[in-house]
């Protein structure tokens, strides 16, 4: 399925006028979006608190809807095997220590935890509300003893986590809400927190044509932007073909240090 059609801009007023016309049940429920992007954006000048007011009031509503824009139970469990399942089959084994950035609550992480040794699970989010959906979803799946931590954090610095520490680091509809500066402060200091050897992987909302964004909360990146960020803080790129078989609207890129430039990891 991949990203759809990768040329459109989403952004144009043709489209908007487009979709409109032809999903016309839905745009009672963007102009409501649009009205609190607004308000928002007022209220919020720098997009970590801005983001962290959508979720919110998407958290109020649904934490299953603030996680994937569904309030399916049956859609949230879904995506989360996908993403499981997806990591699995490439290589996540229980003993790896995981990250995982913009955990939310815990839509795919519960089988992460579950999947790995007790402790080697952490997960970060710019939420507190969905962070505390997160702890009732540990409770629901009676996850307690794999001890798993859960963290809020203010930006992607990392600087709080250990050097040289994770296996695998995770990111899945995070980019895809992100302006490029957050991007770029991510791949400043991803690499850090990487093993040797270790891998992160990230889905990413993908054009072809002109980088845009639909109101301050869908931003849609050049695929060869996303590799040069990463070239210039000394990560390798590759685009991950296989996800685009999936049936998910994102595409997913897998960075690694680059070869002579892996961080030496102390005792």
């Amino acid at each position: 399925m991949g990203a759809g059609d990768p040329a459109r801009n989403r952004s144009t007023l043709a489209h908007r006028v487009r979709y409109a016309l032809r999903h016309p049940r839905r745009v009672p429920a963007h102009a409501r979006r649009a009205l609190r992007d607004a308000r928002l954006r007022l209220l919020h000048r720098d997009h970590i608190s801005y983001y962290r007011a959508v979720m919110a009031s998407d958290t109020a509503r649904s934490a299953e809807a603030a996680v994937g824009h569904s309030p399916s139970r049956e859609q949230w469990a879904r995506i989360g095997r996908m993403q499981f399942d997806y990591l699995v089959r490439h290589g996540l084994e229980p003993h790896h220590r995981m990250l995982e950035i913009g955990c939310g609550n815990l839509r795919a992480g519960r089988l992460f935890i579950d999947h790995l040794e007790p402790g080697h699970y952490y997960g970060i989010d710019i939420s507190p509300h969905i962070l505390l959906a997160a702890q009732d979803t540990l409770v629901r799946e009676g996850l307690q003893a794999k001890l798993p931590h859960l963290t809020l954090a203010n930006d992607l610095t990392l600087a709080f986590l250990p050097e040289g520490h994770f296996d695998v680091v995770h990111a899945h509809s995070v980019f895809s809400h992100s302006p490029r500066h957050v991007i770029e402060e991510c791949f400043a200091h991803v690499g850090r927190v990487l093993a040797p050897g270790g891998f992160f992987d990230f889905t990413f909302d993908r054009t072809e044509g002109e980088e845009h964004q639909v109101l301050h909360e869908d931003f849609y990146y050049r695929t060869e932007t996303l590799f040069r960020l990463a070239a210039e803080h000394g990560l390798a790129a590759r685009f991950m073909d296989d996800w685009e078989e999936l049936p998910h609207r994102q595409s997913r890129i897998r960075l690694t240090a680059m070869s002579g430039r892996t961080r030496t990891v102390g005792p």
